[in-house]
């Protein structure tokens, strides 16, 4: 019995087509996954059918009852309920003020009941084994806790129908299990989960039925076993990919940024360089440090103590104005929090680094901008229907190739990217490793901090690997494994 279905779903936005003649529908007590590249569509109809946006034509049907979904209120009170790829949160907010946001419970008098809050908070805490207090703020937690907080309210609202966009694209193996037998829970209690995921070993694992979207269109719908990795990958391209990293061999050249014996909040005595044309790679388990690290070096975190050198020089840096001066940059890997301005153009997102070019005598030159915001869209192929479309209105893998954009356009020697494919289906996955082959082919240097190790292992020349705020040893190409990464991640847990 199909406990969801849509029939000739239909949505255009200003400039794209963004579904066209959708038919989709999830039986109960079944995990139905969404495959497809950035931009497919996936995302639109779960919006659609979590109530944020309205389809153009076309119908939702609940238990084989037509229902109209006007806002996530309404889709909630139906039992719908969702887990977002892009994590919404105030960073102010308590953690249990996020879990019962929208959801209050009150009391006889008719206001908020914050004792029935606190209580039921412990025992959700408690039931998922998880070590938070109740009255810890969001701005305090790390991306993969805010992530299991969101997969615990949409379960704890008790849904029929759970729909979960990217849940573990921040989140670690060992919450990857939680999560999984979770789902597995939902299905013996007969709930109804539409999954959308990129990492293909994830969906072959817990998926009954797969769908693929392509352009906005069902391009095949069959049960898992009728498919393989490859097929899933030839159906969401439209093509088959070959090597999945394109790396190039290039010169390498002598140290560019070298720190030394560098020490923050979470890490002590780290020295590491990076060559001319050289990717570095970091590795190591969440929490090992790799993030604090680049967040010193950039600017965004203070330095306790050792120095950081650029051609040899040593430099301060105390703002990212410094380190921006000295042509370093970095990707975040919290991009709605730290990457993009939400509600501002695609153009603004990408000419703001660099504001100084398009302005002489007070004016902004609005012509350079134009060409050059069009010059480095077309390098990243942004797909947009305009540079004037807000950027949060484009999917994630186009949100970073816009972040991309913004800092090439201020022509660093050194890129730090953390986290650069995460929640990016495997096109647009592929193009930004061929743009960090590009960038070091022109001379230039990429720090890739990665928790994927075969985009480490595909891309790197060296990795060093981190593990409770140190570096416990740096591989070179003919070293890299898996398992030897591993062992020098667990190594300080092991002593």
């Amino acid at each position: 019995m199909h406990k969801l279905k849509v029939v000739n779903i239909e949505k255009s936005f200003p400039g794209v087509k963004a579904l066209d003649n959708i038919e989709f529908s999830v039986r109960k007590g079944s995990v139905h996954v969404l495959c497809g590249e950035n931009g497919a569509g996936k995302s639109t109809l779960m919006k659609i059918i979590n109530g944020i946006y309205q389809p153009d034509a076309g119908q939702i049907l609940i238990d084989g009852k037509e229902v109209k979904i006007k806002n996530p209120i309404q889709a909630r009170e139906l039992g719908i309920s969702m887990i977002f790829q892009e994590l919404n949160y105030m960073p102010e907010m308590t953690l249990e003020e996020s879990l019962f946001v929208g959801n209050w419970p009150l009391d006889k008098f008719g206001k908020v009941d914050w004792a029935e809050i606190r209580k039921r908070t412990l025992a959700l805490l408690e039931s998922e084994n998880l070590n938070y207090k109740p009255e810890t703020k969001l701005k305090d937690l790390t991306v993969s806790d805010i992530q299991m907080l969101e997969i615990l309210k949409a379960i704890s609202y008790q849904s029929d129908i759970i729909i979960m966009d990217e849940p573990t694209s921040a989140i670690t193996n060992k919450e990857v299990e939680v999560l999984f037998s979770k789902i597995f829970e939902l299905k013996a209690r007969g709930a109804a989960i539409i999954y959308i995921s990129h990492k293909m070993d994830e969906i072959f694992r817990i998926a009954d039925d797969i769908t693929i979207f392509r352009d906005g269109k069902v391009i095949d719908s069959r049960p898992k076993d009728d498919l393989d990795i490859d097929t899933v990958i030839a159906l969401m391209v439209g093509r088959k990919l070959g090597n999945d990293f394109p790396k190039i061999e290039v010169p390498i050249g002598t140290p560019i940024l070298e720190v030394g014996n560098l020490s923050g909040e979470k890490f002590s005595n780290v020295t590491f360089d990076i060559k001319k044309g050289e990717i570095l790679g970091f590795a190591g388990l969440m929490g090992a440090g790799r993030t604090e690290v680049m967040r010193a070096v950039f600017g965004l975190d203070p330095i306790y103590g050792g120095e950081i050198k650029m051609h040899g020089k040593p430099m301060k840096i105390k703002t990212v104005r410094d380190s921006i001066d000295q042509k370093i940059v970095m990707l975040s890997e919290d991009r709605r929090r730290f990457g993009i301005l939400p509600v501002r153009s695609v153009k603004e997102n990408i000419s703001i680094s660099n504001l100084n070019k398009f302005i002489h005598g007070g004016k902004l030159h609005a012509k350079k901008e134009d060409e050059t915001v069009a010059h480095y869209c077309d390098k990243m192929k942004v797909k947009t229907p305009s540079y004037e479309t807000t950027i949060e209105s484009l999917s994630g893998g186009n949100q970073q190739k816009v972040l991309l954009a913004k800092w090439l356009i201020t022509d660093p020697e050194v890129f730090i990217v953390d986290e650069p494919t995460r929640g990016i289906d495997v096109g647009a996955k592929y193009e930004i490793y061929k743009l960090i082959s590009d960038l070091v082919a022109e001379g230039k240097s990429v720090i890739i901090v990665s928790s994927e190790l075969p985009e480490l292992i595909g891309m790197c020349d060296r990795i060093c690997v981190m593990a409770k705020g140190n570096i416990m040893g740096t591989l070179t190409r003919d070293q890299f494994t898996q398992e030897n990464i591993m062992k020098l991640a667990t190594a300080s847990i092991n002593h």
